[in-house]
């Protein structure tokens, strides 16, 4: 592990680091997914752009193209309310556009209430466990088939420091994150053998974005990093130079 933290840290990657490889990125409108999404777009990758918000996913999409990187995808879809047939037809969609996934990003998440158990509005508990952790189960299940077909191919999640350590008031939050580096684990351990997939999560700590806002609206933006300080760590695990690193929670490394 000491050899893996000294390599992410000096980590440099190659400018065709995701060179034809496409990749898709939940989130992608605004904070460490935006910031990802366009990274990955940097380094050669055609990116899947998933969030709800069109108007956003549109002005991220003008970046990259008038950037000059490959020219990305807009997906809009709302992971609250989107059915098991959604995901499915998402998937056909992607196969019959490119045949394959290279790589998939769970980052999308949604706080909700800083409220202890016992007060907790049960119809945004549902919608919570909905978006951060049950979203990222049906969405993994509809494209395991094409990050399979892949020649090697990456699957992370983006994990937080509530689902290290039970903490109150964290509510539906933390527990869709404990279920997330459990579900991190799982797909780590089923797919090590006859399978080209990596699983990992990342920990981005605290990271000046809208969620983290919304959950400390006194904290001082300062004192937070930047999206942008902290993607060494996403392009290593996302492209091939972590060679068969599977099943780790890793932490940014600010640069």
């Amino acid at each position: 592990m000491n050899e893996t933290k000294r390599l992410i840290e000096t980590y440099i990657p190659t400018q065709d680091l995701l060179q034809d490889r496409v990749v898709l990125v939940t989130g992608a409108s605004s904070g460490i997914g935006r910031s990802v999404a366009k990274a990955y777009a940097t380094y050669g990758a055609t990116v899947i752009l998933l969030a709800r918000s069109v108007q956003k996913l549109e002005n991220l999409y003008d970046e990259i193209q008038e950037a000059g990187y490959p020219t990305p995808v807009i997906l809009p879809f709302n992971l609250e309310n989107a059915t098991p047939n959604d995901y499915q037809e998402m998937a056909q969609n992607i196969e019959t556009q490119f045949g394959r996934l290279d790589g998939l990003l769970h980052n999308a998440a949604t706080l909700g209430s800083l409220t202890p158990i016992e007060l907790y509005p049960i119809q945004q508990w549902y919608q919570v466990l909905q978006v951060n952790l049950h979203s990222a189960f049906l969405l993994t299940q509809a494209l395991l088939p094409l990050l399979k077909a892949a020649p090697e191919s990456s699957l992370l999640f983006t994990h937080a420091n509530e689902g290290l350590q039970g903490k109150a008031y964290w509510g539906a939050y933390g527990v869709s994150k404990f279920g997330i580096q459990g579900l991190m684990q799982i797909l780590a351990e089923e797919l090590e053998v006859n399978t080209p997939i990596r699983v990992n999560s990342i920990n981005p700590g605290q990271v000046r974005t809208p969620l983290r806002n919304n959950a400390y609206p006194a904290e001082k933006a300062d004192t937070l990093v930047k999206p942008e300080m902290i993607l060494a760590l996403y392009l290593y695990l996302m492209g091939p130079d972590c060679d068969k690193i599977s099943g780790q929670n890793f932490e940014c490394i600010a640069t």
